[in-house]
């Protein structure tokens, strides 16, 4: 599981659900007392990462099948249910989660045939992180994907 806090809210991704969860004053005032909101990976359409700029926080934004997020740039992202936002020394883990994220959404879709087994994908998926071409992160998101599945 990849988890990243921000100053607003914290996000968790397992592989197959984006979990977002409120918490602390600033989660209460953006957003009220909403519970943990669980997204399907299915449902991601887009994933939009704003870097932390000189008078603004960045956010980490997922964009849904039939949603409607803020298009306003920061200062909207503060109120939209699917945004998190997060300061400089957060950044680092907003940019793996978005990396996991993306690679997860990227990566092909098992067929029905199951030609390719999941210890096969593993292997696979270990030999691109050994060669660098992956990070650990989107590794781990991959090995929980197919583990689940």
């Amino acid at each position: 599981m990849i988890q990243a806090k921000g100053h607003n809210g914290q996000m968790s991704f397992d592989g197959q659900n984006v979990t977002i969860s409120r918490k602390g004053v600033l989660g209460f005032l953006t957003q009220g007392l909403k519970g943990d909101k669980i997204i399907k990976l299915s449902s991601i359409t887009a994933v939009q990462f704003k870097a932390v700029g000189m008078i603004t926080s960045g956010y980490l934004q997922l964009s849904l099948m039939g949603g409607n997020e803020s298009r306003g740039g920061v200062f909207d992202a503060t109120q939209d249910e699917n945004t998190v936002m997060f300061v400089k020394k957060q950044e680092k883990d907003f940019e793996g989660l978005r990396d996991a994220i993306q690679a997860a959404l990227n990566a092909p879709r098992n067929d029905v045939s199951g030609s390719s087994s999941s210890i096969d994908q593993l292997e696979k998926l270990a030999n691109l992180l050994d060669r660098g071409v992956i990070t650990d992160a989107e590794f781990q998101a991959q090995k929980a994907k197919l583990l689940v599945s």
